[in-house]
This record gives structure tokens, sequence and C-alpha cells, in this order.
């Protein structure tokens, strides 16, 4: 047994080693500044330029079109940066790396400049590559011989994650939409540099679990992924026969890559800085149409060939796995919205003035939403003081700082808040419901799962993505009465409360699918490549979410308001029924596995 992990266990807070929590931490600011920052880009760039707090007053289209563009790449560059840790510089340094990269991007951000904008953007996309996969990586390395764990590692982990997203879109927000917009960027930059320093300081907790993996090692995980591949007590005999990359499969895979890339790049390039990369056209078929259909048409026949090179029980495993990415692309298309349509039409379509009673309830309800959490954990951080001050004292007293500081905020927040006779939400605000029901509801979803009544991998596919349409059907009715081309409306903030309620509970249905059964359906020799493409296709439900969000004013003219969410209403509904028509259907590919 790994002396390493042994250590790990015998310092344990709520039966978990520390160092899970010091990754809980590390992960939570990084959340934190992550979110923060995103749910301010679109609010910055599309706020006028004449008011109290002036933005860059792109475009809506625009602003969408950068945003769908950064979006997508955060899920390609982990790709990237987790073969690097696993070829040169092990997990923890580069979750180091990743954090000092971010920390970097943040403060670029806090400039305000279109050259400082563009380059933190950057780097927070590089950053991120490293830090994104690698984190995660750590934790399974840490769990190795302690598999009944693990399930309640992740869900811990899990919890740092949503609350630093809460923590930072609420703080984040509430700084840059009252004070300035620099001021949120900044507080952004701040906690990702307490992040990195904390989990610095702490490394050696960790011995040699995260270091660059040797050549045994790389063996023994490979052999791990083969034995993990077991089902109902017979190893697959899939296993047996290898599918090596042919040159036409390299090629294939080079090209689609440069054309999905060209495209990603040159759709804000055009709209926001008139460059052009694709400037030609074929029939009606502009250039960035004709490049993005040709990537496509190649990585459709790269992955429809590979698939039928193998034998057929693994062939019918890779399909069900692949028609679970497109309904996954279909969700997140329409999911991340949230962070673009959805926060434009709670700044500038949602009653947000608040008086008297109705103010009264909002601040105690702010009030409990802030400090409970916050509270929670607190205690947790006091646990692992108990337990490591002699350790890693220094992460310790660093992570001390980041809490004071963090408390300070909140209760300057809480304390200018109550002040004030009257409260204006913040359209920022609206981003903590996604975190807070998630954290309010996955017990109880989790419990549904391990109960007699778990649906199978289609079934709840289909339930998400039509709890995904009911959500954008809520802000189609609530937006009925708003006239074709209008720029502002006082829509009632109880539609954008249930949509985002039930957003979350489609959410909690499908996120927990995709991966899980991707490791269990795909070869272990093919997982690090079908990783890859479950990534692509999240970057290109994000791309495609900015794409579509791009579009609310042209259709706001042109229809109205409600037409617009009514589309996003529809789609992901039909693509759910889809999914529960073809869950006999999946199952049968599936061979059992469930």
């Amino acid at each position: 047994m790994n002396t390493d992990i042994e250590k790990l266990f015998k310092d344990s807070v709520i039966g978990h080693p520390a160092g899970l929590f010091v990754l809980f931490f590390t992960e939570m600011w990084e959340r934190f500044s992550f979110y923060g920052m995103r749910i301010l880009l679109v609010l910055f760039l599309t706020a006028p330029i004449i008011s109290d707090n002036p933005g860059w007053e792109w475009p809506r289209e625009h602003a969408l079109s950068l945003i769908g563009t950064y979006a997508s790449l955060l899920y390609l560059t982990p790709i990237i940066g987790g073969y690097i840790a696993d070829k040169f510089t092990g997990y923890k340094w580069a979750v180091i790396i990743g954090c000092f990269i971010m920390m970097l991007g943040h403060a670029s951000m806090a400039v305000e400049t279109p050259f400082a904008l563009y380059l933190g953007l950057a780097l927070l996309v590089i950053g991120t590559g490293f830090f994104k996969p690698n984190i995660t990586s750590m934790i399974s390395e840490m769990y190795k011989g302690k598999e009944s764990k693990k399930d309640g590692a992740y869900t811990i982990f899990y919890m740092g994650v949503n609350a630093g997203a809460f923590f930072g879109m609420m703080l984040c927000g509430y700084l840059a939409e009252n004070i300035g917009w620099s001021y949120g960027f900044g507080l952004a930059g701040i906690f990702m540099f307490l992040g990195m320093l904390q989990f610095w300081l702490a490394k050696d907790l960790f011995g040699k679990i995260g270091e660059k993996p040797s050549v045994v090692k790389e063996a023994k995980l490979q052999q791990d992924l083969l034995d993990a591949a077991e089902i109902g007590g017979e190893k697959r005999q899939e296993e047996e026969k290898p599918n090596p990359f042919t040159t036409l499969d390299m090629v294939l895979m080079v090209l689609s890559s440069l054309g999905g890339l060209l495209y990603l790049f040159n759709d804000p390039m055009s709209k926001v800085g008139d460059i052009n990369l694709l400037n030609f056209s074929i029939g009606t078929m502009d250039g960035s149409t004709v490049t993005v259909l040709l990537a496509l048409a190649m990585f459709l026949f790269l992955i429809i060939s590979r698939i039928f090179r193998y034998s057929r029980i693994v062939r019918d495993r890779i399909i069900a796995v692949s028609i679970f990415g497109i309904f996954t692309v279909f969700f997140f298309a329409a999911f991340e919205q949230s962070l673009g349509s959805m926060t434009i039409f709670a700044r500038d379509y949602t009653a947000r003035e608040l008086a008297g009673n109705s103010a009264l309830v909002f601040k105690i309800i702010d009030l409990i939403l802030t400090v409970g959490p916050l509270a929670v954990i607190t205690w947790v951080l006091y646990l692992l003081f108990k337990k490591t001050y002699s350790k890693i004292l220094y992460s310790n007293i660093v992570l001390a700082l980041a809490f004071i500081f963090l408390w300070s905020i909140v209760i300057w927040k809480i304390d200018r808040e109550f002040s004030q006779d009257t409260t204006e939400v913040g359209a920022s605000w609206f981003g903590i419901l996604n975190s807070f029901f998630i954290i309010s509801l996955a017990p109880f979803f989790s419990k549904w799962w391990e109960s007699k009544y778990n649906p199978s991998a289609a079934m709840k596919y289909g339930l998400g993505l039509i709890l995904l349409g009911l959500g954008f059907g809520i802000l189609a009715f609530g937006t009925v009465g708003i006239p074709s081309g209008a720029q502002t409306a006082s829509v009632s903030m109880i539609f954008l409360i249930f949509a985002y309620l039930f957003h979350t509970m489609g959410e909690l249905c499908l996120s927990p699918v995709g991966l899980s059964y991707l490791s269990k359906l795909v070869p272990g020799r093919m997982i690090g490549f079908m990783f890859g493409i479950w990534y692509l296709a999240i970057a290109i439900g994000q791309k495609a979410a900015g794409t579509m969000g791009g579009m609310i004013d042209k259709i706001s003219e042109e229809y109205s308001l409600g037409t617009f969410f009514l589309i996003f209403a529809l789609v992901p509904a039909a693509v759910g029924l889809i999914s529960i028509i073809l869950n006999p259907i999946l199952k049968k590919l599936m061979h059992g596995v469930r």
C-alpha cells in the first residue's frame, strides 16, 4: 500500500484525509475567481458607456460571440493540460502552474483595456487547461485502494466547486455592479492568488502523490484501466483487439481540429475586430460556415470509421456514448444561456427594484444564503487547522487570512444593504441560484439514483433535457407581454428564479451520467481519446450557446423575446423526448452496462 496515501488518511477530517480539504479549498477559490469573473463579462461588455458604471456597450451578439469562444476553449485546453501533466510536470505542479497563469489572467482583466481583456481571457484558458483535469486526478490518486470512499470524496469536492461559484458570483458581482467593474475583476484575482498560495504551501502534505508518473507507474495505470473494465465478473474480450490510429486518422484529427479552431477564433474576430480570416464564400455559404461544416464532416468520418473497426459489442457501446454526446451538445447549448442571455434578461428585462417589506424579505433571505454556507465552510477550515496546523502551518495561515478577508466583504455587504431603504437586486445575483439549488437538491437526487427507481441513462438524459426546456418555457410565458424589439421591461423575478430551479434539476439528472457511463462503456485503451471527445461535445455546446444567445436581439426584433426563449424550451424538450423514445434501443446498444 502507498505509504503517502496511508499518511494522508491518518489525519482525517469528517472521515476523509486532510489533503482532500486542501484540494477542496484550492478548487473553491479557483471557482470563486472563475465564476466571479464570468458572470461579470457579459454585463461589462454590454453595459452602456454613458452610465454611473460605464462598460464598453458592445452589441449583445458580439459579446456573446466572444464569450462562446472563450467558454468553448475552456473545455479543449484541459485535454492538452492533462497530457502535459502525465508526461512532464505531474499533477501537483500542473495545478500550481495553472493557478499562477489564471491569477495573471484575472489581474490583466482588472485593467479594463481591450488588449488586457484578450490577454486575460487567453491566460485564463491556458491556466484552466493545466488546472481543471489535474486537481481531480490528484483525488483519484489519493483514493487508490480506498475506492469505497471515493464517491464521498467527490461529493465533498463538488460542494467546494459550488461554494466557490456561489460566493464568487455573489461578491464579485456585487462589487462590480455597485462599486466598479475593476473591483469585481480584481477580487477574483485576489482569491485566485490566495488559492494558489495555500496549495503551494501545502504541497508537501501529499508526498509523492501527484508527482510526475514514472514509466512503471504509467504501465500500472494503464493496466488499472483495463482491470476496471470488468463487467459481471468477465473481462471484456474486446480489449484484446487493438485499434491503432492510422495515418488517415491522424490527418483527419489535425485537419478537423484546425478547422474547428479557425472557426472559434474567426467568429469573434470578424464581428468584434472586423478581421475575417475566412473571407471567402461558396454559393450562399460564407467561409466560416464552409470551414466548420468541413471540420465537422471530417470529424464524423474519423469517429464513424474508428467505431466500425471494433467488434460488435464495443462498437454498439461507443455508438451509445456518441448518441449521449449529441444530447450533451443540445443540453449545454441551452443550459449555458445562464451566463449569457439569461444574465442580460436579468439586467434589462427583470424588475429588480424592491422597497418596503419586499426589500426587507430579500435582505433577510440574502443574509441567510450568505452567512449560513460561509459559517459551515469556516467550521470545516477550523477542523482542517486542528489536524494540520503543525504540518502545513503557513498554508493554514493563508487560508485563515482569505477567510478573514471574505468575512469582511460579506459583513460590509450586509451592512451596506441593511442601511438602505430600497434594494436593487444585482443582475449577477441570479447566477448564484444554480449553485444554491444544486447544494439543496443534490442529496435528494442522490437518494433517487440509489433507490430501486433509478432511471436508465437515456431516461435521465430525457428528464434532464425536458426539465431544462420547462425552465425556458417559464421564461417564455413570463415575457409574453413584452413587445417586439423592446430593449427593457419589468418582468417579475419569480420567473427567472423558477427557470433556474428547473434548469438545476435538469443538470442534476444529466451531469452525473455522461462521464460515468463513458468510463463504463468505452474500452480501456480508448478512454483517453473518448474523454477528449466528450469535452469536445461540451465545447461545441458552449460555442453554440454563445452563437444562439447572440441572436437574442435579432429574434426579439423580428418576433419577440418570448419567441427567443420558446425556441430554447421546445428544442431541448424535443431532444429529451427522443432520448426517452430511444431508451430501449440504447439499452440494447449498452449490452448490460447500467
